[in-house]
């Protein structure tokens, strides 16, 4: 588990751990976490009303995997973004870990930073993503989250209230 800025931390499978009011947990893999939280093997069928996400107050467990081909949806990004958000306003510390801690725990910690902190650059996923690079260096994205996430970043950015 690496602290990649005040109150967030990445992490890989070994990081794993159930959530708590002093650290919640986004488990950003299929295999095993989700799997094994929902309680099935296998593929899920995409009807299940915990297909994309299951959460609870301190943890929040994604299907997602990181083929090269995208195989995404918005919504789990905004499953994730309220789960944040949720965090950051409780002023809970946040692990999002996945297998390798390398593309998809890094890319949700780097939309928290760029869309709910805003301390790297929000405008492009490429700004973002430069920006976060120098402060994650083993961040390597696989091709199929980068672009997906460059090519759905405004879709995926948090939307704005009137006051905003």
């Amino acid at each position: 588990m690496q602290s990649i800025a005040a109150g967030l931390y990445i992490g890989n499978q070994s990081s794993c751990r159930p959530g708590s009011p002093e650290l919640a947990v986004v488990h950003a893999c299929k295999s095993p976490c989700h799997q094994r939280a929902v309680g099935y093997t296998g593929s899920l069928k995409s009807d299940h009303p915990h297909y994309l996400a299951l959460s609870h107050p301190c943890d929040l467990y994604l299907n997602i995997i990181d083929p090269p081909v995208p195989l995404f949806q918005l919504d789990t990004f905004h499953h994730f973004l309220a789960f944040a958000a949720e965090q950051d306003a409780a002023a809970r510390p946040l692990l999002i870990h996945c297998n390798q801690a390398e593309s998809r725990a890094p890319t949700l910690a780097l939309l928290y930073l760029a869309f709910l902190r805003r301390t790297i650059p929000h405008a492009s996923f490429a700004q973002a993503h430069a920006a976060f690079q120098s402060i994650y260096p083993a961040y390597n994205p696989g091709e199929g989250i980068q672009g997906f996430v460059s090519a759905h970043w405004d879709s995926i950015a948090p939307r704005k209230t009137p006051s905003q």
